[in-house]
């Protein structure tokens, strides 16, 4: 059995939002790809939406994180994850304006290339937790299985 304690409240927000900004951004690879697939300009609207709706949600992540620096709920910023972050919303502002162009060049060759290298960051960072700083104190949930020491 499991039981769970709630002392303490220390535990990140900012990757909620880089986890959700995420899914949106490597959802806009399939959208490209299946636009380069069948050519239909849907495909590449929703791409274009996608990203946009990506970014919008790392700007969300960045402001929730300078907040969580001030308020020194985070620790030291973990670098690398810092950078695969931040080069895919970079990225993803370039992607976002090549997806601007008009039909077959929003996404061929271009557009669904830097969907590809944005995809492949923020599934390394998503295999590292979605986290850009370490937890500055107990985590809020800590598991305690039944009869073992605390």
């Amino acid at each position: 059995m499991v039981r769970f304690s709630v002392a303490g409240d220390r535990r990140p927000l900012h990757p909620f939002f880089i986890s959700l900004g995420g899914t949106l951004l490597m959802a806009a690879l399939f959208s490209d790809m299946m636009y380069s697939s069948n050519a239909l300009m849907q495909w590449a609207n929703f791409s274009a939406w996608l990203i946009a709706g990506g970014l919008v949600l790392a700007l969300i992540a960045a402001i929730v994180l300078l907040i969580e620096v001030a308020l020194r709920r985070v620790a030291a910023i973990r670098w690398f994850d810092f950078l695969l972050v931040a080069a895919a919303a970079i990225l993803s502002v370039v992607n976002v304006l090549v997806h601007s162009r008009d039909a077959w060049t929003s996404v061929v060759p271009t557009g669904i290339t830097l969907s590809v290298i944005v995809a492949l960051l923020l599934l390394v960072a998503g295999l590292r937790g979605w986290t850009v700083a370490g937890v500055a104190g107990p985590a809020r949930e800590r598991a305690h299985v039944a009869g073992d020491p605390e």
